[in-house]
């Protein structure tokens, strides 16, 4: 019997045959999976559900082509990358802390296409400008265990042929996700995630994650009905982008420079102050200086991921990390998107954002010892201490534009596409190290939250794909209807 292979070796040697751009983010119980025309959230309600919303994605590519060029577009896609990751965690945490009405912990969260011509109901819209039925459903299934049952309709495999989905159904009986905890049992977040006032005690001052969409929105969600045609009465309801949430787009806004300045704090002054302090002036001895800098910075980098990996519910994010990387090795792989097959695959990946994170870090210090910063040094006179470290700190602010589009180019565009290359496997392996931190085995719930949404946004390619060959053959016709004619 041969020895078991590790993850990482599986990640590299078993990468499946058909690769895709689809990429995704873990989130607070649940998954934001990104393809070319659109976005999908998926996520798991306190009464069991999936809720699924999607929302297009313009390219402004003929209106900024220069965006796309080589360097720029690694800026670009880490910007992107940024706007949409707050978006999908504002749903998220709208849906994971949502408190349920009385009689609605039976409700299915998102109904099929039949019953509401493709809308879900949870409260909001779960589609925006999209004429595809609701991929899946999460309903409650009948009996004393209450399991969790998810289904496909109308599910359609990304190599144009029917999806299996709906013919292996999982039932999923116990574990985060899959069962209804007891009220009389103690809070626990593996087993009982779904009631919201012990977690929203439990997170104490992040109870303001919790967005309501007023009266109206609790009211919907409780009827939990069709909206029939010709009812002028209720007013339609705006877009995720649209309304105007208690964490709106000024919050979001303030939250995402917070985060760039904790991060430069974190990863760019401290180490470079540190590093003042060990190795002298930065004139002094150059290369030793970045080297430290460099290591001291990918230091903190994993000492973070390490310590916020030890609670509770960060380590059910990194579940869902592990859940979106064994759905993407699914499809990869060619079969049918179901919680058995992609369970089999490992929960690292080669193409991996956190790669990309990584070798930001190892490029950084290769640009930061080739930049001239000595001969500014010397040519504006600027004196030891804190003007002289003032001067660094600011070079490598400005360089980061530089070492993103760098390490994006690398990580991104030649390693993910080449990952049968002895050489990538030499530059991806520390960012490979470290998904062993940033993931974690994930139970059966979290797999079906990750297909959900992987789901919706294979569904929209498909459709495009289907326009766009359609397109020419009803022109042909036309011509030859008016030719005959």
């Amino acid at each position: 019997m041969g020895e078991e292979k590790s993850d990482l070796s599986r990640a590299f040697s078993e990468d499946g045959a058909r690769k895709t751009h689809v990429g995704g983010q873990a989130l607070i119980e649940g998954i934001m999976m990104r393809g070319k025309y659109n976005w999908s959230v998926a996520v798991r309600e306190p009464a069991g559900g999936i809720y699924v919303e999607e929302h297009d994605l313009a390219s402004g590519r003929a209106k900024n082509g220069w965006l796309h060029w080589p360097l720029v577009r690694g800026c670009r896609a880490l910007v992107e990358s940024l706007v949409l990751g707050f978006k999908a965690l504002e749903i998220a945490a709208e849906h994971a802390f949502a408190e349920d009405g009385p009689g609605e912990a039976a409700a299915p969260t998102c109904e099929t296409a039949e019953g509401t011509g493709g809308a879900c109901g949870s409260g909001s819209p779960a589609r925006t400008d999209s004429p595809l039925g609701c991929p899946a459903r999460a309903e409650l299934a009948p009996g004393p265990s209450r399991s969790l049952r998810s289904e496909a309709v109308e599910g359609v495999h990304a190599g144009g042929e029917p999806s299996d989905a709906d013919a292996a159904v999982s039932d999923v009986e116990g574990g985060t996700g899959g069962s209804l905890a007891d009220e009389s049992k103690g809070f626990s977040w593996k087993d009982d995630f779904g009631r919201p006032g012990t977690m929203m005690d439990a997170l104490g001052a992040q109870t303001t994650l919790e967005v309501v969409g007023g009266p109206d929105a609790a009211g919907d969600r409780a009827a939990d009905s069709p909206r029939v045609e010709g009812a002028a009465a209720e007013p339609e309801k705006k877009s995720f982008l649209d309304q105007e949430a208690e964490f709106g787009k000024g919050a979001m806004a303030v939250s995402m420079v917070l985060g760039l300045v904790l991060g430069v704090v974190l990863f760019i002054v401290a180490p470079a102050f540190v590093t003042n302090l060990i190795v002298g002036e930065y004139d002094q001895n150059t290369v030793l200086w970045n080297v430290v800098d460099g290591l001291l910075r990918v230091a903190v980098f994993v000492f973070y991921l390490w310590l916020i990996g030890r609670m509770a519910e960060i380590k059910r994010m990194f579940g869902y990390h592990g859940a979106e990387h064994k759905t993407i090795h699914c499809y990869e792989h060619g079969l049918p998107l179901t919680p058995e097959n992609a369970r089999s695959f490992p929960r690292l990946h080669v193409r991996c954002g956190t790669a990309f994170l990584i070798m930001v870090m190892i490029i950084a210090i290769l640009v930061y010892t080739v930049t001239p910063i000595n001969g500014l040094i010397a040519a504006w006179g600027v004196p030891d201490g804190a003007p002289k470290l003032a001067l660094v700190i600011l070079v490598r602010i400005l360089l980061m534009p530089v070492i993103a589009g760098i390490s994006y180019e690398i990580t991104v565009r030649w390693a993910g596409s080449h990952p049968e290359n002895p050489l990538v496997k030499v530059v991806l392996w520390p960012g490979m190290q470290m998904q062993y931190l940033t993931t974690n085995e994930p139970d059966d719930g979290q797999i079906e939250c990750a297909i959900a949404a992987m789901q919706r946004v294979l569904e929209r390619e498909e459709a495009e794909a289907a326009k766009a060959a359609g397109a020419p053959a009803a022109n042909r016709d036309a011509s030859s209807a008016e030719a005959a004619a």
